[in-house]
């Protein structure tokens, strides 16, 4: 079976519009106008969500393979991290200075607000990111600013597939049961869970949905009523919340409540508008990010780091766009070349592993 270029191609624009987000909230918090960064959400995390679904099936075994090579990977870079982190402390190349990071997490909302920056090796950090407990890495903050998709997608996608494997008749109704539960939560907010389980609710119906698009393709003459539902909800939302709901959309992300939710919208009915309509028929640099996508993530928390002295330094000097442009041009570039560096590595840490295992067999 031929591999559907569409969805690397997907994937691959999908991870640059994460690239770009990342520009514009941390390092783009200090000279891009807010409306800006806000239209950067344009196209966000649900697409990941989206395409896991569409390519995603029935086999547990399958799955809980998948998952557990992506667990190992991840544990791979989270230690390689750890110990760069460490070095660069002992070296005094700590980045970012601790009022500078908790301002940005207070501001932002984040549960992660950084008490102080120690020189000492904090081992309990190394495997609390081992059991997804992301606290902060100092040097490279948007690191673990980024996770908080990774345990999203590892729950949604057990969750997912145990549906597909044992309900494959009631999927609409377990479609059915998340949208309920995303509208109970954000009517009556007071019984909003914390936690993972808002997330949840919400991306879950997108995988599902996205799997029960599996294979098709959406008629023509149904793609103007589609954006035209799109925009309708769009200018509901305005009128419900006020015009002011534009620039509390990234507050409104995290869980994903009914504002974000209709600004996700538009992103997710184009994907399934463009799925088997749009033909890619060679490999490019895009559909290269799409099959290489977890270490271009991985990639892009560290470069989105290390751009943010680059604007400290040029902030000022040119006009904002230009600024913008050129950050998230040397952005992509670092996210590509540190994504290289990171494959590099995690062949080492599996062959590691292997030697281990040889060692240790009887």
């Amino acid at each position: 079976m031929n591999r559907d270029l569409y969805i690397d191609f997907a994937k691959g624009l999908a991870t640059l519009s994460i690239i770009f987000i990342h520009t514009a909230f941390w390092s783009g918090q200090f000279y891009i106008p807010a409306e800006i960064r806000v239209f950067s959400l344009v196209f966000d995390v649900a697409l990941f969500y989206a395409l896991s679904g569409i390519t995603s099936g029935s086999n547990i075994e399958k799955t809980l393979y998948r998952l557990l090579k992506l667990q190992i990977t991840y544990m791979i870079f989270v230690t390689f991290l750890f110990f760069l982190d460490y070095f660069f402390k002992v070296l005094g190349l700590n980045f970012f200075s601790l009022e500078w990071m908790q301002q940005f997490y207070s501001t932002f909302g984040s549960k992660y607000v950084p008490s102080n920056i120690s020189t000492d090796p904090q081992w309990q950090n190394l495997g609390n990111w081992y059991l997804h407990e992301y606290s902060n890495a100092d040097t490279f903050p948007v690191v673990m600013g980024s996770f908080w998709y990774l345990k999203v997608y590892f729950i949604l996608t057990l969750f997912g597939v145990l549906i597909l494997r044992f309900f494959p008749k009631h999927v609409n109704w377990f479609i059915g049961i998340c949208i309920a539960l995303t509208l109970i939560f954000n009517i009556f907010p007071f019984y909003y869970p914390t936690g993972q389980v808002g997330y949840t609710a919400f991306y879950l119906a997108v995988f599902l949905i996205a799997n029960r698009m599996r294979g098709r393709k959406i008629p023509a003459k149904i793609i103007p009523v589609l954006y035209g539902v799109v925009a309708i909800a769009l200018a509901w939302m305005f009128w419900y919340y006020g015009n002011d709901i534009f620039y509390k959309i990234n507050k409104q992300k995290f869980p994903p409540k009914i504002p974000y939710i209709i600004w996700s919208l538009f992103s997710l009915t184009t994907l399934f508008v463009f799925y088997n309509r749009l033909k890619i028929s060679k490999e490019n640099f895009v559909t290269y990010i799409g099959k290489n996508a977890i270490f271009f993530y991985f990639g892009q928390g560290m470069s989105s780091s290390l751009v943010y002295f680059l604007v400290v330094s040029l902030n000022g000097k040119m006009p904002w766009w230009i600024l913008m442009i050129v950050i998230y041009i040397i952005n992509v570039i670092l996210a590509a070349g540190i994504a290289a560096g990171l494959k590099k590595i995690d062949h080492l840490g599996w062959n590691i592993l292997e030697f281990l295992r040889g060692k240790t067999a009887s």
